[in-house]
């Protein structure tokens, strides 16, 4: 998409401190990183989000985000890592061009808030999970 940052830096258009890259992915350095080392995993083809993400290209994110994410615990010394994507204003995507986040953590650094936790009534988990399965049938 000719007006999409996020395509320009995967494309190259735009440079980057880019730490890999193949034919379908660029990761770079987050410009505003929660912690130093903090990477965005970018797909080449344009996808807004999770929905519109191709099969193909999703099968091959999953062992990017892993070899990154070795290596950032490897050179950081975090403690562990977050790996975050986020699909829609409500859920805090800002830029709509698919992209994955992989942030070193330590403990202790408070960076991301913890979520409240509901609970499921006797019986709701099992309607809820059926409910899922039907949708994606």
């Amino acid at each position: 998409m000719d007006n999409c940052i996020f395509c320009k830096i995967a494309n190259g258009v735009i440079p980057s401190a880019t730490v890999y890259e193949d034919d379908s992915f660029r990761a770079i350095l987050d410009i505003a990183p929660a912690h130093k080392g903090h990477v965005i995993v970018l797909p080449k083809a344009h996808a807004d989000n999770l929905f519109e993400l191709d099969d193909e290209i999703a099968a091959k994110a999953l062992p990017i985000v892993k070899k990154i994410a070795t290596a950032l615990k490897a050179v950081t010394g975090c403690d562990g890592i977050n790996v975050l994507q986020n699909n829609g204003t409500a859920a805090g995507q800002s830029v709509f061009h698919l992209h994955i986040h992989i942030v070193p953590r330590f403990e202790g650094d408070g960076i991301l808030p913890v979520w409240p936790h509901e609970e499921y009534a006797d019986g709701e988990a099992a309607e809820w999970a059926a409910k899922i399965v039907a949708a994606m049938e």
